[in-house]
């Protein structure tokens, strides 16, 4: 179980818009997290959407990330039910397949189980597979913490080898990370906590953002991991925002919207899960344009806005003054200004370009003084 360690990508599952399995976006995915350089893959867990899949979706996409990986990375497989009887039964499973490296199996959901109701739990499942097993702490989904005595005694089982830790608690990764057997894995199940739980002995990520930036989070925990803090920390302000932004509403809504707008599925979920708002998209996007997952938008050219011009003899010299469509100085320049009738004022335009708009200014009265406003 050494061996297990660095930047695990949690797999979204992709649909298309129809619901159906998306089978060939999922392998273009896995060929993509491989030849980008990540340490392994973990398929089926809640980033893939897994309570929606059909018991035989869970299997393919399970047997298309061992097929397309073809043992270039270890693969771990999701299996968890609330129910001990079914999570054994999937684990046997999914742990009969070749190449299937590892168990990552969350505690009970729903039903929150006491400490000891954990522990016999998960030693239920230990005892009936010989492949090793990773807990999966996650208590903001599943109500029920897996606390550091419970993680120390499961330690003890010789084949649960590791933990995902997504509690957000680094006093208990801490706690953790001093109480288990020194072969005992610690992974961060946060991408934002990755360097801190690293920092504490843990051995990597078991991460959401790397569905998106595979390279950069394998990099980034390698760097931690041969002390390059550096290194690491370079790479970790960069991508911060993403990693957060991929939280700002129901994993793994925001990660697949990031992933639509690179092309690389389509954007389908299955309910209860749906799109996520308009104000998060708009933040999706500046935030994957900014670290350079997707273009970002073009400039407005010069002359690509309407533009008016507005022409006031209220009082004094005749003025006709040029405005752009989003200019502030006249209520966006496409109302007239509060306090100007017809009889004093006059809006022209709409004009779709610039030097329409200034050929305009040329055909009134030439008695006006023609200016632009600083908006132009």
């Amino acid at each position: 179980m050494q061996q297990l360690r660095g930047c695990g990508t949690a797999l979204v599952t992709p649909f298309h818009q129809d619901g159906t399995l998306d089978e060939q976006a999922l392998r273009n995915l896995v060929s993509w997290q491989v030849s980008s350089g990540i340490d392994f893959l973990v398929p089926c867990g809640t980033t893939g959407e897994t309570p929606t899949l059909s018991h035989e979706e869970w299997l393919c996409v399970i047997d298309i990330t061992i097929e397309v990986a073809a043992g270039r990375v270890p693969i771990v497989a999701g299996a968890t039910s609330n129910s001990t009887r079914d999570a054994v039964a999937k684990a046997k499973e999914v742990a009969s397949r070749d190449g299937v490296s590892a168990i990552l199996t969350a505690s009970p959901y729903y039903n929150k189980p006491t400490q000891e109701g954990q522990y016999q739990h998960f030693k239920a499942i230990a005892e009936a597979i010989n492949k090793p097993i990773i807990l999966y702490n996650v208590p903001g989904r599943t109500a029920a913490n897996i606390e550091p005595g419970t993680v120390a005694r499961l330690s003890e089982l010789p084949n649960i080898a590791g933990i995902k830790e997504a509690s957000g608690n680094l006093t208990q990764i801490a706690e953790i990370c001093h109480s288990v057997r020194a072969d005992f894995a610690v992974f961060s199940g946060d991408d934002a906590m990755t360097l801190p739980v690293i920092a504490l002995g843990g051995v990597g990520i078991i991460s959401v953002a790397s569905n998106e930036i595979p390279r950069e989070m394998a990099e980034l925990t390698r760097a931690a991991l041969q002390n390059d803090w550096i290194s690491s920390r370079q790479l970790f302000r960069r991508y911060l925002p993403l990693m957060q932004a991929n939280f700002l509403e129901s994993s793994p809504m925001p990660v697949k919207a990031v992933l639509a707008m690179m092309g690389r599925i389509e954007e389908a979920y299955r309910l209860p899960l749906v799109p996520v708002r308009r104000d998060t998209r708009s933040r999706l996007q500046k935030i994957a344009a900014e670290v350079g997952l997707v273009a970002k938008s073009a400039a407005a050219a010069p002359d690509s806005a309407s533009f008016y011009v507005y022409e006031n003899w209220a009082a004094g010299p005749h003025k006709a003054v040029l405005h752009r469509a989003s200019c502030g100085h006249c209520n966006g320049g496409k109302a007239r200004p509060a306090g100007h009738s017809a009889n004093h004022a006059r809006w022209h335009g709409p004009y779709a370009t610039l030097a329409e708009a200034r050929q305009v200014t040329q055909t009134l009265p030439s008695v006006l003084i023609r200016s632009e406003c600083k908006c132009i």
